[in-house]
């Protein structure tokens, strides 16, 4: 039977548990601008209620706040971490094709590739008018040494880019492992807590927000399971396993995390590719973490597109021939010497497997067209090796279906052999004469300089076997050695302008062959060289159109869920109002509950009785 007092006991639970809730509502308004923090809720129960002699049977014995949780949505929060990703990916890749476009601006702002362009024409054809004049040749030269300093400039820019892309994902898998440490520990704090029987609100809120900022780097997938008693399955213990997935491999495994790091490439993988450029591996395994897979989002993966993406144009090709030492590859995916992206020396990627080469050669016709590649490997096949790759398909580095600083590099690459192949093709041909009557067959105007020796190359294109390290052939040129011939620059008399220097000075026969290579004859895509510039802008804009478009969706789609999500867990002033008001009531209630009592115990204990 309950004491006479029991009452007081009632109303003193009732005073306890609006005092906690009063002071979560307390808790949630001042942390209503706390980035991250979730709204609490003190859970109220009745207590269990005592049996009495009675014919009633039991009473009441108050209420009880059974727990102070946070208020979120797991499925909210899944799909704002899922939408995360692709925002991520979208809003990265904007950010670094908005900087690759400046480059091929050219405006009343900005004077880019048609300026220069046309200014190197109207010079040609002041010159057509004036052949003999030494100014004149030298005002063109000079206007040509500006056209190859703009694809150098490009060159240097987009390999600053891509050198900048490539210490950023340095920096974001530095980034990635410290929030694996953090929500490691995390883990531990929460579960030391809560198997004490608390429930670690604050610590739970940073691990989401850590969450958070890993979904929009890499997929991330968390799972969190009740650990049970070993002998009690339906026990739980308080403790939880927490796992982390990000890229569909597990990071996170409750208070261990695997850490990833960074290994610079022995080689390049495409001809104009900055040196050093990071892998990303597991750094207990050696595993590779395939970042840039076509399956993987995030703002790595935006990071990988820019830096490698070749617009799935890397090579491939079916290996015909081995030997101890080399590998031959026939029906390849790049079949112009125009057209050629691959380093000099590098790694051949068979069955998943790589072998390294240092050199390798190619077979061509009169036309530039490749037959079949030889490639010198670095070690030698046992006969084994040999058998197990004879019809394997082969390919340097990886399809990546994205427009990034390899393709277009290779895509100037391109364009500048097939310009310098037409002109000096005329400026060189076999009755080409300079203004000394000298044939001029002896060097090219458009030339590239050895990267190491700074020496010029004199181009062949002629029908044969070259090699790639050591052959003068226009795979070694690119936008970022191409140059003026020093013997132009040097004599401004060297250039042909005429087959036929008998005719005069003056004679410009070969000028008005030059002077086609502008519109009237195919020099990239179909177009003239005027073209070049528009093929550039278009694929440069429609990725930049593309970036901007899916930006704007997922930010969209991420603030429409963000709001759905902050109507569950988020802090709001008007229903903390109505709550402060609702337990302030309830507290007055039964502190007035108390001084009923106290009048009634009064009355009892000094008014009656004998």
């Amino acid at each position: 039977m309950p004491s006479q007092f029991f009452g007081l006991t009632i109303a003193s639970s009732g005073l306890s548990a609006y005092q906690a809730a009063l002071n979560t509502t307390a808790n949630n308004i001042s942390n209503e601008q706390t980035k991250g923090y979730s709204r609490q809720a003190a859970n109220l129960s009745a207590s269990d209620a005592l049996r009495v002699n009675a014919k009633y049977g039991s009473m009441g014995s108050g209420v009880t706040v059974n727990s102070i949780k946070q208020i979120r949505s797991e499925y909210y929060d899944t799909k704002y971490w899922q939408n995360q990703a692709s925002l991520g990916l979208y809003e990265t890749k904007l950010s670094y094709l908005e900087q690759i476009e400046n480059y091929f601006i050219d405006d009343d702002t900005e004077k880019g590739f048609s300026t220069i362009l046309n200014k190197m024409f109207n010079s040609l054809d002041t010159l057509k008018n004036n052949a003999g004049d030494v100014n004149v040749r030298q005002q063109f030269i000079s206007d040509a040494q500006s056209f190859t300093t703009y694809f150098n400039s490009v060159a240097t820019g987009l390999g600053e880019i891509q050198d900048s892309v490539n210490e950023e994902i340095k920096s974001t898998v530095e980034n990635i492992n410290a929030i694996g440490k953090k929500i490691s520990l995390l883990n531990k704090q929460i579960n030391v807590i809560e198997v004490q029987g608390g429930y670690a609100n604050e610590l739970r809120d940073q691990r989401a927000l850590l969450i958070d900022e890993l979904s929009s780097i890499v997929p991330t997938e968390v799972s969190e399971v009740p650990v049970t008693n070993s002998k009690h399955s339906d026990m739980q213990t308080g403790a939880n396993y927490y796992t982390v997935k990000i890229n569909g491999q597990k990071f996170v495994d409750t208070y261990e995390y695997s850490e990833l790091t960074c290994v610079a490439r022995k080689n390049t993988i495409n001809q104009s590719d900055r040196e050093g450029m990071y892998e990303i591996v597991w750094a207990d395994t050696g595993n590779s973490f395939k970042a840039g897979s076509d399956s993987s989002s995030g703002s790595l993966k935006a990071l990988f597109d820019i830096r490698d993406g070749n617009n799935s144009e890397n090579f491939r090709g079916a290996i015909t021939g081995v030997t101890a030492g080399t590998i031959r590859i026939s029906n390849p995916s790049i079949t112009n010497v125009n057209a050629m992206t691959m380093p000099a020396e590098g790694v051949l990627t068979i069955d998943g497997k790589n072998y390294n080469y240092t050199d390798f050669t190619f077979t061509t016709d009169a036309d530039g067209n490749v037959k079949e590649y030889t490639f010198t490997l670095e070690n030698q096949l046992s006969s084994d090796q040999q058998a197990k790759l004879d019809g394997k398909q082969a390919s340097i580095g990886e399809s990546i279906d994205a427009m990034g600083i390899p393709y277009y590099l290779a895509q100037m690459n391109e364009f500048l052999r097939n310009f310098a192949i037409s002109f000096n093709e005329i400026m060189n041909g076999d009755n080409a004469q300079d203004l000394n009557g000298k044939q001029t067959n002896y060097f090219s105007f458009f030339t590239g300089t050895h990267t190491k020796t700074g020496e010029e190359y004199h181009f062949n294109k002629a029908a044969g076997t070259y090699q790639a390290k050591t052959s003068n052939s226009y795979y070694q040129l690119t936008c970022g050695n191409v140059c003026v011939s020093n013997i132009a620059v040097k004599d401004p008399t060297t250039i042909a302008t005429t087959e036929k220097i008998t005719n005069g000075a003056d004679a410009y026969d070969l000028v008005e062959k030059m002077l086609l290579l502008k519109s009237d004859t195919e020099m990239y895509r179909g177009g003239g060289a005027d073209d070049f510039l528009q093929c550039m802008i278009s694929d440069i804009s429609v990725d930049t159109q593309k970036a901007t478009i899916f930006q704007k969706n997922y930010s969209n789609i991420s603030n429409a869920i963000d709001k759905q999500r902050m109507s569950v867990s988020g802090v709001d002033k008007d229903e903390e109002a109505i709550d402060l008001v609702k337990f302030q009531n309830a507290y007055n209630l039964s502190s007035k509950m108390v001084s009923v009592l106290a009048e009634i115990y009064d009355k009892l204990i000094n008014e009656t009785g004998v």
